[in-house]
């Protein structure tokens, strides 16, 4: 039997999922999560085998909280299922260790399926996000530029974005302007913007 966490903001998308997978004679859904906050917990008192995370969840996302599970529980098999998949998302979810990547419009077969090649060792990525995120490439932007950007994507000051991060103004208005260049961007705002739509930030 294969333990399963799902963790999705949308509560209907959420329980149907749960309730699909459940019908699967090899599946049992162990826990159910809201917010990128209540996996770690929930994992703690579940031990699932494998844990479908949403990306678009709320404190925090489903691609942080798969960097986190890759560092505290190595063990748990971890698939991003998503509405949609930015190009730069397929890399950072590779980079935090996920073993699957599908999006929610697939068959629920599809998915059972991916579960069960995930637990046996290989990787599932949907192959028409890898061509998409093959022909967009990497992000254009140092980890330190993402940062800044990711600070000041909700409308924060340079001055609240260096507080946060503590960094000199200076040093994150010189961040925010190779973001902006980086990106081809009119200013920090639609750099942001940009940024998001390719799954960077």
């Amino acid at each position: 039997m294969t333990t399963l966490l799902i963790a999705d903001d949308q509560t209907m998308v959420r329980e149907a999922l749960a309730a699909l997978l459940g019908m699967e004679s090899d599946f049992e859904v162990v826990a159910q999560c809201a917010r990128g906050s209540e996996v770690v917990p929930a994992i703690t008192a579940t031990r699932p085998d494998v844990a479908l995370l949403d990306v678009d969840m709320p404190e925090p996302d489903g691609l942080t909280v798969a960097a986190t599970l890759k560092d505290k529980f190595p063990e748990v098999k971890v698939i991003i299922v998503t509405t949609y998949g930015r190009p730069g998302w397929v890399k950072r979810a590779l980079d935090a260790g996920v073993s699957g990547f599908m999006v929610k419009d697939a068959p629920v077969d599809h998915l059972a399926e991916g579960i069960r090649r995930v637990m046996a060792g290989m990787s599932v990525i949907d192959p028409e996000l890898v061509v998409e995120s093959t022909m967009h490439g990497a992000s254009p932007l140092t980890a330190r530029e993402t940062d800044v950007l990711r600070a000041a994507a909700d409308g924060a000051s340079v001055d609240e974005v260096a507080a946060q991060l503590y960094l000199s103004a200076g040093t994150v208005r010189n961040r925010l302007s190779s973001a902006i260049g980086k990106t081809n961007a009119r200013n920090r705002a639609d750099a942001a913007r940009i940024a998001a739509e390719n799954g960077w930030l």
